[in-house]
This record gives structure tokens, C-alpha cells and sequence, in this order.
């Protein structure tokens, strides 16, 4: 028995995508690529500004605290403001010490897998957003200078852990009042918050959980990875929304040194 074919033309209407036409979108897709570039504009500008400062980055003794930047911690050249330094400095005369440190945080956060997209969408436009054209007729992937030095991020990974552990013994010394004894002050908790989110920003890292669970064939075979796997799986998931806040707090603690060392500001003891 013969079989009947049919068929039904299908017409599309509108415009369709092609030469001169950037989308077909009407939304307001432009919104988030430029809050974006507003706000990692901002952190760069404030800590440029921020690293040249060289002062103010240390709350000591004179009143009872022991408080220092994030964006200068370790203290490392010969004129680090006295308490600051961790016991070992390096002959680098009147240069800011943050210049020295903010190499690897930043390093780590410029070569983030979550950030290139971020930066390649907000400052690039490639592409700006979903269904939207690239603004650049040509692309040759991470394989040339500048961009092959985005296969660094996983070097800079196991420096951020080095900075995260000075972080973490700065939060913890913040518990002391010199003078007075231990206790809890504001400065205390913003300190231990912003070591901890970016303990969480750094094992939510892609390349974090690559580490652990990355290139086995069989996850039976190595039970202890594969538990580590597990437990950062869910906060890969997060990995945007800690990115972006662990960001923004790390400045505002600098902020917030800033401003108690300047006098500006009482560093409240809680208890």
C-alpha cells in the first residue's frame, strides 16, 4: 500500500538575525552588562585609589585594636605602619604595600571564569548578552597574548588560598584588644565576615572543584574526593552571587579600616 506523503510550508514572520541586525530582542538586555561594567569600574577605581593611599590601612594600639586592610595585608615593605607587618619584610622602600599584594586577589578575580564572562559582555560586548551579536567579527579563543594568561587562574587559585589564611589570622587577631584584653568589636565582625565570604568565593571556584573532582574516571575509587566534590558542588552553584559579594564587602572593609584609622569613625566594642 502506497504511503501519502504531506507536507506543511511553514512561513516565519518578522525580520529574522543577519547582516545589520545586532537582535531582535526589545527587552532591556543592555541593563545588565552595564551595571556591571558600573560596578567593577568602581572597585577598580577605588582600590587603584585605595593602593596608592598608603595610610590609614591599620587600626593599633593607640586605640585598643588590631585591625588591618585587606588590601594590605601582609604588610610587607620597610614602612609599614608599626603592628602591621607579619615578621618578614621586603626592601621595597616608600612603595605602598598594596601595590605588592592586590597582584594576586586581583589576579585571581581577573582570570575567574565567572568574571571573564562578566568582563567579556560588559566591557568587550562579546557578546553583550544572550541572543545579541558580538561586537568583534573575529575570535581566536584564550590561545593568544593577552588572553592565553587566563590559563593562570588555577595558579592563582592556591594564591589566594595563601592570602586567604593571612586574612583568616587577621580576623582572628582583631579579637584582641591590646591594652584591654579580647573581645568583640564591629571592626571583629567585619573582619571575620569578609574572611569568610572569600574563603566561599575561593571553594566555590570552578577550578577548586576541578581539583577535586576533575579527571577521575571513577568516583568510587577515590571516596575522599569524591565527598569534597559533593560538598562544593552546591556552593559551584553560587559561585556567581559570592563572586560579586565577596567583591563589594572586601572594599567596603577597607572602608571601614579606613575610616577608624583616620578617626573618623569609633570602632564600637560589642563586648
Amino acid at each position: 500500500m502506497a504511503v501519502m506523503e504531506s507536507s506543511t510550508k511553514v512561513v516565519l514572520g518578522g525580520t529574522r538575525g543577519g547582516p545589520g541586525v545586532a537582535t531582535l530582542r526589545k527587552d532591556r538586555w543592555w541593563l545588565q552588562p552595564v551595571v556591571t561594567m558600573s560596578v567593577l569600574t568602581a572597585f577598580v577605581i577605588y582600590s587603584t585609589w585605595a593602593a596608592f593611599q598608603n595610610r590609614n590601612y591599620f587600626v593599633g594600639a593607640n586605640v585598643h585594636r588590631d585591625l588591618v586592610s585587606p588590601f594590605y595585608s601582609p604588610c610587607l615593605t620597610t614602612h609599614c605602619v608599626a603592628g602591621s607587618t607579619v615578621g618578614f619584610v621586603f626592601g621595597l622602600g616608600s612603595l605602598s604595600p598594596a601595590l605588592l599584594i592586590l597582584i594576586f586577589p586581583l589576579g585571581f578575580r581577573l582570570t575567574c571564569y565567572y568574571y571573564r564572562r562578566s568582563y567579556y559582555r560588559a566591557f568587550w560586548w562579546s557578546p553583550p548578552s544572550c541572543a545579541v551579536a558580538d561586537a568583534h567579527v573575529a575570535y581566536s579563543g584564550e590561545t593568544r597574548f593577552p588572553l592565553i594568561m587566563q590559563n593562570l587562574h588555577r595558579y592563582f587559585f592556591f594564591a589566594g588560598l595563601i592570602f586567604n589564611s593571612l586574612l583568616t589570622y587577621d580576623a582572628v587577631r582583631a579579637f584582641q584588644q591590646p591594652g584591654l584584653g579580647w573581645g568583640v568589636t564591629v571592626g571583629t565582625v567585619v573582619l571575620c565576615v569578609d574572611a569568610a565570604l572569600l574563603w566561599a568565593y575561593s571553594l566555590s571556584c570552578h577550578a577548586c572543584r576541578h581539583l577535586c573532582g576533575g579527571n577521575l574516571k571513577n568516583f568510587s575509587e577515590h571516596p575522599l574526593r569524591y565527598r569534597f566534590w559533593k560538598l562544593l558542588t552546591p556552593l559551584n552553584a553560587k559561585h556567581m552571587n559570592l563572586a560579586w559579594t565577596s567583591l563589594i564587602f572586601v572594599a567596603l572593609t577597607d572602608v571601614y579600616v579606613r575610616l577608624v584609622a583616620s578617626g573618623a569613625l569609633t570602632d564600637y566594642k560589642i563586648f
